[in-house]
């Protein structure tokens, strides 16, 4: 194989491995929220954080939760409204916060690494029965963002696609304008790996051999007599 083939074919390489790889889903090692509300602060039933694996008070509405992961990462995407799957026990598939008693929640998810996420997918209740309505807003990492709810009288998901996120951690926060309720069943990321600086190394190097085999091609051409 030539010098020049060779070069070529490592700068190809290192761009290949430079490149994120297409999206596919990524798990949290671990969120830390405020504990769904319930009975006590008014509602129906209880919609905790029953399952949730950290510390906290899992059956204490708006407790601090850290450290673990439970029904908003579990995969189980609720397929019917909050009254119909919800209970007194607190074991129903929604976390729900009601705004007098903890007012726009923000949840801090953490990954293993920095990966580079693009997506998320926030499954809802919008029934806008018991004042269970999609949020107002949403703040990724403090940055409201713009997203079309499911329609009125529905369940189904927001999706929040054309992020650049990098980093171990990043917050979510549900903002009410009123005294409504936000309930979510489950929160799903989906990105590609990031190039470790190695990675990048390898492809300058790659790029900057090319550079200095195609600049002596051109002077070996312009010295070729007529």
């Amino acid at each position: 194989m030539s010098k020049t083939r060779s070069i070529v074919c490592l700068a190809g390489l290192a761009l290949i491995a430079a490149s994120p790889s297409l999206a596919s889903q990524i798990a949290p090692t671990s969120y830390d929220t405020p504990n769904g509300d319930g009975e006590a602060s008014g509602g129906s039933y209880n919609y905790w954080d029953l399952s949730y694996s950290g510390s906290g008070a899992t059956s204490t509405d708006g407790a601090a939760l850290t450290g673990g992961l439970g029904d908003l990462t579990d995969g189980v995407v609720a397929s019917d409204f909050w009254y119909n799957v919800e209970n007194g026990a607190g074991t129903g598939p929604y976390v729900g916060w009601y705004k007098p008693a903890t007012p726009d929640p923000t949840l801090t998810f953490s990954f293993a690494g920095h990966p580079g996420i693009s997506d998320i997918k926030i499954y809802i209740d919008n029934s806008y029965v018991g004042g269970v309505y999609a949020p107002d807003a949403i703040l990724i990492d403090g940055v409201s963002q713009v997203f079309t709810a499911p329609p009125i009288g529905t369940i189904g998901v927001i999706d929040l696609s054309g992020l650049s996120l990098t980093g171990s951690s990043h917050t979510i926060q549900f903002q009410q304008a009123n005294g409504g309720w936000t309930f979510v069943s489950e929160i799903s990321f989906f990105g590609g790996a990031v190039p470790e600086p190695a990675t990048w190394a390898l492809m300058l190097t790659g790029f900057l051999g090319l550079g200095g085999v195609l600049r002596n091609a051109r002077k070996r051409r312009v010295a070729l007599p007529a």
